[in-house]
């Protein structure tokens, strides 16, 4: 169970704060809310509290494993899925894991691809939003300012590159 203030993560939808913990009548029974504010976006959402664990609500990761976080958007060597519909769907499935370690293999697989073959306005949105959950859970658990989380994603993208770009000279 989560508090009043604790930072969580909402799959599909970012960082969030839990503003409240309300009661309300539902189809005559009393049920518990978190009531949360999405910080990127401002958005409020009222979740069921017995709910929370089957959506895939999280507490916002631990500075001991942004190394790991690390080490996934680097990572080499990883097959991807050719079929672009298995891979949408394959990449949908991570991103609602809500897992920022699966959300961050779809954002490096898609900025792979990305820049070999021009990503589909699908697979654009998708590692757009891949890209801000990290970027903003990155920088609420180091407490530094949104752009330079981004920054460090793109970074940490961008070294796998630079890899293949050195190897090949």
């Amino acid at each position: 169970m989560y508090n009043v203030g604790d930072e969580i993560v909402y799959p599909m939808h970012g960082v969030g704060r839990i503003v409240g913990i309300e009661k309300k009548l539902v189809l005559g029974k009393k049920v518990d809310y978190y009531l949360i504010t999405i910080i990127n976006s401002g958005m409020k959402v009222m979740i069921p509290v017995k709910n929370a664990d089957t959506i895939g609500i999280r507490g916002i990761i631990a500075k001991k494993d942004i190394k790991k976080l690390l080490k996934v958007l680097t990572e080499n060597d990883v097959p991807v899925e050719e079929d672009w519909k298995q891979r949408y769907q394959n990449n949908i499935e991570k991103v609602k894991s809500g897992s920022i370690f699966e959300v961050a293999e779809v954002a490096r697989d898609l900025y792979r691809r990305g820049r070999v073959k021009e990503l589909s306005i699908m697979e654009r949105k998708l590692y757009e939003n891949a890209y801000q959950l990290i970027s903003h859970e990155y920088a609420l658990v180091k407490k530094i300012d949104i752009e330079d989380a981004g920054n460090w994603v793109s970074e940490a993208l961008s070294t796998f590159v630079q890899d293949q770009n050195s190897q090949e000279k």
